[in-house]
């Protein structure tokens, strides 16, 4: 049997996500099981007036796909049962792995994870925010600052089986003033690899060329500027950003 025209043919619903802030459905292409987020079924947000989450989302796709680390799940645009919208593949995650967590204060592993924060539960128990401490997780908080990720949640790194990490709901991204709000605070301080700065110098590159045209058609060209801008201040100092200016560091809820 042919591999389906993920683009071309039709797109058939199966569910809907009913936990999600905007319209968000669960289908199929083929036999292909996707996601798809249709812009009519989109809120206005205060904070990104410009544009749509839909090509946000694409956008961010791009990016991860120059700095080759496979971030993001495939994802395109296209037409479907509500209009155009955002689709992208499903991806079946382990349910015995957990890339972020909340554990007892007093019982944050040793060695393998990074403590982000300390808090109260809603028992009044001191619970404190811990995530892996490994390569694909560095990545993906490179990504983040990259992109300039408003919206990094917990449930938002989808933990494979493998040992891979995807990151998934990229709507809030690319605003030109800093709006990073991320769980992935681990690094703080801490010198970039060389892996990680070759992937900063790719988009920083592609943006003169094909991914800077690809991203015109999604981003406002003084968000593109911006991008370019993080690039070069990350690829200058080398090292993970702390959090800066007075908006939360952290989403919320965290999960």
């Amino acid at each position: 049997m042919p591999a389906p025209d993920l683009v071309t043919d039709e797109l058939t619903l199966t569910g809907r996500i009913t936990t999600a802030s905007n319209a968000t459905f669960l289908g199929s292409i083929g036999d292909a099981a996707v996601v798809y987020k249709p812009i009519k079924g989109e809120k206005p947000l205060w904070d990104f007036p410009d544009g749509y989450l839909a090509h946000r989302e694409v956008a961010a796709y791009l990016v991860s796909e120059v700095l080759g680390w496979n971030i993001v799940p495939r994802t395109w645009l296209r037409d479907g049962p509500f209009g155009e919208g955002m689709v992208q593949l499903w991806q079946e995650t382990d349910p015995d792995q957990d890339a972020v967590d909340l554990v007892a204060a007093d019982d944050v592993p040793e060695s393998g994870w990074k403590q982000v924060l300390e808090g109260q539960d809603e028992k009044g128990r001191i619970v404190a925010l811990v995530h892996e401490d490994t390569a694909a997780l560095r990545r993906m908080a490179v990504f983040d600052v990259v992109v300039n990720n408003a919206d990094r949640k917990g449930d938002h790194i989808l933990a494979m089986g493998d040992g891979h990490r995807y990151g998934v709901d990229h709507g809030l991204t690319f605003h030109s003033d800093h709006k990073l709000r991320t769980v992935l605070w681990g690094w703080v301080g801490d010198a970039l690899t060389a892996e990680e700065l070759e992937g900063i110098d790719r988009v920083r590159s592609g943006l003169g060329g094909e991914l800077g045209q690809s991203l015109a058609d999604l981003l406002t060209a003084q968000e593109i500027a911006s991008l370019a801008a993080r690039c070069t201040a990350l690829r200058a100092t080398g090292r993970f950003p702390a959090p800066r200016g007075e908006m939360p560091a952290v989403p919320w809820p965290l999960f």
